[in-house]
């Protein structure tokens, strides 16, 4: 089956903004930034959607504390459509759930594969915001759903291997992927001057080996309510609104600049689309634990 075959249902005139949030180890907040980006951004009036592309380690309905009776899985499967699987969260924003461990997403087929993006291509739902929770890591899933977005966010926090991991995860997707530009966001820092020292830090390695732009989205503090809001199954910026990290969140979801990816900015779902169709299989090498 061939992929470009879908490409014509797709809505190539939607003004969607697509925005990855990656990171190059686990550990460092990714999801929780994702919900929380995404709870802010609906409450700037925006229509979110927020897809848990960690396809075989689902952990987004979980931060939400949502319950699933169908997933991902099901829509490869042909059972479902995306719609048809579409959760409700806070602030109206809509999840696409991933499965749980299960071990079969690992070997899909081309005609799943190519499920997967005629599901997005028919998508009717009203949104102009896409949030994409890639996985942790640097194979070729995350590295596939991050390339594919207009807007790629990268979680670090004040560790080295978090640090290294995030210039190997850029390195691969400029090198592999074409990608020049990139937001980064200190997470868990102990004051706010940390978050620009880590940016510094990566900025200098950047600037001097890899021909991309680097820009800073700000630090979200360590704070003993986002702890709280993670128990509860919660958004720290619906839950503790007047708290450090939520304030910080709201601040970093403002500063999103929609327009640093250049002409690939505010293309549309039909380019995320027609970009995830032609980087090839992004669920092949997923890693399911």
């Amino acid at each position: 089956m061939d992929v470009s075959g879908v490409l014509q249902h797709a809505p190539a005139n939607a003004a969607v903004d697509v925005i990855a949030v990656t990171s190059g180890k686990g550990g460092v907040g990714k999801t929780n930034v994702a919900v929380n980006l995404a709870v802010s951004l609906a409450r700037q009036g925006r229509e979110v959607v927020l897809f848990d592309a960690d396809l075989g380690l689902a952990s987004v309905d979980i931060a939400l504390g949502l319950r699933p009776r169908f997933d991902i899985r099901h829509v490869l499967s042909g059972e479902k459509t995306l719609e048809d699987i579409l959760l409700s969260g806070p602030e109206g924003i809509r999840v696409v759930p991933a499965a749980s461990g299960v071990s079969s997403l690992v070997d899909l087929s081309l005609g799943e594969r190519v499920g997967l993006v005629n599901a997005f291509s028919e998508l009717s739902v009203p949104v102009d915001t896409l949030i994409v929770d890639t996985g942790a890591g640097i194979d070729s899933s995350v590295l596939t759903f991050a390339s594919a977005c207009d807007v790629i966010i990268v979680v670090i926090c004040d560790e080295p291997t978090s640090v290294t991991d995030a210039y190997a995860l850029m390195k691969l997707l400029h090198t592999e992927r074409g990608v020049k530009e990139f937001q980064l966001l200190a997470n868990m820092v102990e004051h706010p001057d940390q978050g620009r020292q880590l940016y510094a830090k990566l900025h200098r390695v950047t600037e001097r080996f890899l021909d991309v732009r680097l820009g800073y989205l700000g630090a979200v503090p360590r704070d003993g309510y986002l702890r709280r809001a993670v128990q509860r199954q919660g958004a720290v910026v619906q839950l503790y609104p007047r708290s450090h990290a939520a304030r910080a969140l709201v601040q970093v979801a403002g500063s999103i600049d929609f327009n640093t990816a250049g002409s690939r900015a505010s293309r549309g779902l039909g380019f995320f689309i027609e970009r995830l169709a032609e980087t090839g299989s992004p669920l092949a090498e997923v890693e399911v634990c």
